[in-house]
């Protein structure tokens, strides 16, 4: 399958299992810190690309060493990087990622991808290409009045598509999002997520609320693993019980297993039990790209365990 990705594309530096969640006026230690590529979209991409799938990569970042660093990562792994701009008039943004086995914190400095809009992508960019995946939706603030035409471009010239929210640091959500998911083939909320948009805490119910007859919701709920509502039946995915190093990413790992699985057609529990094997083989490392499985590793990890 060959993949569009458009979004966001910045380090993250991860602080790894810290003595003490910091205070204001207080310090506190961590035991590991390394520079990695961060955000959501680039780590999804990453992830399609090591299971062996095309991708191709549009986003914007400044003409800095964290700019070069990502943009690096990316074309070193096979990605295509043509239509990644180097604007001058922008820093590239970092994720600070305050990690521990459970969770992690994250805060964040925009740069370009507040200022990145997609604006001078036409639908000649999508030829060629089977599918268009997009990630965080309400951070992407320039970008985010732009998704449903991006969206709706690429099913109009024949692409599946798919949508990852990520976390509103408004928190106001707004419901802007529900008519984008018009476009949506696939819409991948965790339980905060699902729960700001829907209002609703069931998190079958709130899928449900989210059926538009077109847009299949697939919701992360962490620890308890995952659910989808599919022609009238509910399917759900238990966690494969691994030891995580770093949760960093597990999201956009899962989503890649699912849509490598869901493009070609397989069963939607087989979809589900894949996108967990990736997400949970992927917390084994430092780092959202540091452990994404090839198809391989993931189907020999599957083979090992037996599903409860």
């Amino acid at each position: 399958m060959k993949i569009l990705v458009i979004g966001e594309l910045n380090p993250d530096l991860i602080l790894q299992n810290y003595s003490g969640f910091p205070e204001l006026g207080k310090e506190v230690t961590v035991e590991d810190c390394v520079l990695t590529m961060g955000s959501a979209t680039a780590i999804c991409a990453m992830a399609l690309r090591r299971l062996g799938d095309e991708v191709g990569f549009v986003s914007k970042v400044g003409v800095d060493t964290y700019g070069d660093f990502c943009t690096n990562i990316l074309r070193n792994a096979g990605i295509e990087v043509s239509r990644v701009e180097h604007d001058p008039t922008t820093k590239t943004g970092i994720t600070v990622s305050v990690s521990a086995a459970r969770d992690r914190a994250l805060i964040t400095y925009l740069g370009a991808m507040g200022v990145f809009d997609a604006h001078d992508v036409t639908p000649e960019y999508f030829d060629g290409y089977d599918h268009l995946h997009m990630s965080t939706y309400f951070l992407q603030t320039s970008l985010r009045p732009n998704f449903a035409r991006l969206l709706r471009q690429a099913k109009e010239k024949g692409l599946t598509t798919s949508l990852d929210p990520g976390f509103d640091p408004a928190e106001t959500w707004g419901k802007d999002i529900i008519e984008t998911l018009k476009y949506a083939d696939v819409f991948f909320p965790n339980e905060v997520e699902l729960r700001g948009v829907t209002g609703e805490v069931d998190e079958e119910l709130a899928v449900r609320c989210l059926a538009n007859g077109h847009t299949l919701t697939v919701a992360k709920l962490g620890a308890r693993g995952c659910l989808t509502v599919f022609e009238g039946g509910t399917f759900k995915q238990r966690p494969f019980p691994v030891k995580p190093v770093d949760t960093t990413g597990a999201g956009d790992s899962f989503n890649a297993g699912f849509l490598h699985s869901w493009l070609r057609r397989e069963p939607i529990d087989q979809c589900l039990r894949f996108g967990a094997a990736c997400g949970a083989i992927s917390t084994l490392a430092s780092g959202g790209t540091g452990n994404q499985p090839t198809r391989a590793e993931a189907l020999e990890f599957l083979r090992k365990r037996v599903d409860g």
